[in-house]
């Protein structure tokens, strides 16, 4: 019997919590319907619906005091994808500074 693979783990420094939430400065398409509230949403000069974004970049639903995110269970595809540790958070943290 061949062993379980071992699934690496990130690295414990990096948490979202720990984190000034790069990934919340991206634009989020909204690709499938995952509750979230409607003034979150916006939508582009192409029709496209997307996460509203305030004046500064940041997405509405960041919670700035916590830094985390305010809809969490409701958050887009996209987010739910974006995980924690993966490659793709350690690239936007290493382009900001983190």
């Amino acid at each position: 019997m061949d062993p379980i693979p071992v699934t690496e783990l990130p690295d414990p420094s990096i948490s979202c919590s720990r984190c000034s939430a790069c990934c919340c400065r991206l634009e989020v398409i909204l690709i499938s319907d995952t509750g979230v509230p409607p003034r979150f949403i916006t939508e582009t000069p192409g029709g496209s619906h997307v996460m509203e974004r305030l004046d500064d970049g940041w997405c509405a639903a960041l919670d700035r005091n916590t830094m985390l995110c305010s809809i969490y269970e409701q958050r887009p595809w996209v987010c739910r994808e974006f995980e924690m540790g993966s490659y793709e958070c350690l690239v936007e943290r290493q382009e900001n500074g983190e």
